[in-house]
Parts: structure tokens; sequence; C-alpha cells
């Protein structure tokens, strides 16, 4: 990490110093927008947005419980060409590991954009921050301060009091901060009426704290003990839940009854932030079969499970996304069948990783491993053969 800076808060609102911080970084003459969340007219709506106008600020709000989707591919997109001035990208911890694959994917650029990364923990899956609401915590901006503390005093984040647990995808997550951010905010430990911490990561972090000015202080230890403390509890989460998905698929039979629900709608693809391809090949004549097809596949067993091709699908995604898949969790938010995809594909991407000693979105400068060749890798499978 490099230059550390502490910033009071004010009036007692972190959400309301973060903003004043995003109106600096517009204020910035070579900062043209700000990607960020943003509560929409609707009530209890967030989205990412695209901020240009400081006056449209007071609706931002990265702290808010919302996840509807991972916006990775929004700033692969916006940073694809030209732009007039630096991008600043407010995101997530896994959105900034999603971009980073992204990029060595060829799909977005790193040299125009500031990646902001506010310590994050955690977020409702759709259906549960909709009964969040429901509890009576509506999230307009003034009551994200609210779920903050809740959060960071462990009130909100389990299933406990009658209130929603957060994602199993969150709840999993062994990276509550990102590696590759250019800037961090911090609030893990912090005293959330008093302050919080402006961590630069690069040096275009820190060139962007300098031009604010802001005082240098020293970083906090409880927010290292804490980012150590929540990484242990998610890192145990993850493993249980990884043994418990490894016992329910371990068997072609077992992972057919697993996927069941599936009914090809391919929500899990469109809302997978590393999910590239320009035309999936499931979407094209290859898959298109002919009627007397499906009647010939019947009759060979006397029934066919309609509609088909649900198993390969999945299948295929494995074996596609594994290497550069985050566990954002936005495939199983996305599902209309409550299947627990998220878990499989983690499970899937846990042992892809782990054989090539990977850990997707975490190092800008690490190639993909399929992108490298090596000799003598895995003696176990080829038997020590060239």
């Amino acid at each position: 990490m490099g230059t550390t800076a502490s910033i009071r808060i004010d009036s007692g609102s972190p959400l309301k110093t973060i903003q004043g911080l995003f109106g600096k970084f517009l204020a910035d003459e070579e900062v043209a927008g700000i990607f960020v969340p943003r509560h929409l007219p609707a009530r209890g709506i967030v989205m990412p947005s695209l901020i240009t106008d400081a006056g449209q600020l007071e609706a931002a709000d990265p702290i808010a419980p919302s996840f509807p989707l991972n916006g990775a591919r929004q700033i692969a997109r916006l940073t694809r060409g030209e732009l007039d001035g630096t991008l600043v990208a407010v995101l997530r911890p896994c959105e900034i590991r999603a971009f980073v694959e992204l990029v060595k994917l060829n799909q977005g650029s790193l040299d125009n954009v500031l990646l902001v990364s506010v310590d994050c923990y955690g977020a409702f899956d759709n259906q549960n921050y909709r009964a969040y609401l429901e509890t009576g915590g509506d999230m307009r901006p003034e009551q994200s301060d609210d779920f903050l503390r809740k959060a960071a005093t462990g009130e909100i984040g389990e299933r406990t009091n009658g209130l929603p647990g957060f994602a199993r995808a969150c709840m999993a997550c062994e990276f509550p901060t990102a590696q590759a951010a250019d800037l961090h905010i911090g609030l893990f430990g912090m005293d959330l009426g008093k302050e919080l911490q402006l961590i630069s990561g690069t040096p275009r972090g820190e060139g962007i704290l300098n031009r604010l000015g802001v005082s240098e202080a020293a970083q906090s230890d409880r927010r290292e003990q804490e980012i150590k403390r929540l990484t242990q509890k998610r890192t145990a989460y993850r493993d249980a839940m990884l043994e418990q998905t490894k016992a329910r698929t371990d068997s072609p039979a077992k992972l057919a009854e697993y996927l069941a629900g599936c009914v090809n709608c391919y929500n899990c693809r469109v809302a997978c932030p590393v999910c590239y391809c320009k035309e999936c090949v499931f979407v094209t004549d290859v898959f298109d079969h002919k009627p007397w097809q499906f009647l010939g596949w019947a009759k060979q067993k006397g029934v066919l499970r309609m509609p088909t091709d649900t198993l390969f699908y999945h299948l295929t995604r494995m074996a596609h996304m594994s290497t550069a898949c985050v566990g954002c969790g936005q495939c199983s938010n996305a599902c209309p069948n409550d299947i627990p995809v998220m878990e499989i594909f983690r499970l899937a991407a846990n042992r892809t990783q782990t054989a090539f000693g990977y850990q997707a979105g975490a190092d800008p400068a690490e190639k993909p491993p399929l992108a490298v060749f090596k000799d003598r890798e895995f003696p176990e499978v080829t038997g020590g053969l060239d």
C-alpha cells in the first residue's frame, strides 16, 4: 500500500463524506466522470450510473447493500475507446477483480480509468434486498449510514433478528478489499462517526491523493485487523460451502439433480461479468435441434427431459469460465429457479485456480493461466513426459 490519508466525517455521515470526496474528484480537471451506484427515483432501487454533474452526487451511494449487477462489463465498455479524461470507477472488490480479468482478455483498458474500491461488508441478493426493504430498512441515501454501522457491528450480515442475511457469495468472499484498486476508501475498523481513510494502491491513486491535498496519516492497525478477521471468517464459510457443494455434485446423477431446475434461460450467462463472447454457441444453429431429433432421442429411452442440453450448458460454462470466475454471485442472483449456481461455479473455479496457482483479478500483470505455456506442467497428469 502507498500513502494513507485520514478524512474527517462530515456531520456524522460517512456517506455525505464520501459524496463530498466524489465532488472533489469531479472538480479535478483530469476527471471526465464518475461511475458509481446511485439511488433512482423508484423506491429502494440502486443502479450503477455515470455521473458528470456534481449536483447528481447527492443520490450516489456505494454503501447501499444492493448489488443488482456486476459493473465490470459496463466499465469495460466505457474504457474500450478514447475518453475525454479519466473515468473514476467506484466498484466493489469483486467488480474490480472481474474488470481486471476482462482487461486481460482485451475487453477493456486500465489506461483511462481510476479504480476506487470501497471496503465491502457485503450485500443482499435481489430477493433479500427487497425483503430487507420490507422490514423498514427503506434504503434512501440517508439510511445507508445506519446500515453501515450495523454491518460494522455485525447486527446485519448473517440471518438474525428477523433480517435476511447477505448473499451467500458475499458470505463466502475472502476478498473484502481489492488488491488491484488505485484508491481504497477504508471503512473497516474505523470510528465511522469520526473518520475514514483513503489509501493509494498505485501511482495513479497516489497522484489523485496529492491533487486532493489531503493530510497524510498512519494506516490504521484496526483496519488491517478487521480485514484479517473478515478474511478468516469468510474463508471458513467458503470452505464449508464448497465441501457441501462437492458432496451434492460428486457424481453425474447428483450433478443432474443439482441442476434439474434449469430452464435454459441463460440468465447466468448474461449476468456473469467475465462471460464476454459476442456469440454463445448455445444460441447458434448448433443447438437449434430439429423436431425429428427430439423424437429420436426420446425414443432411445422412452422419455426426454425438456428443455435439452441444460447439463451440457453448465459444464461448458464451467470449463470456459473457471479460470476467470471471481465469485461475485450474480449467476445465482439472476436465476429464476433459485439454483445455487454460484456454489458449483466457485467449486470448479477454486479447483482450477488452485491447480494453476492463480487468483482471478488479483494482479493485472499476471497472465491468465491458459495464455501461458510452461514446460513439464501437471506431471501428475502427463506422467512427467515432455
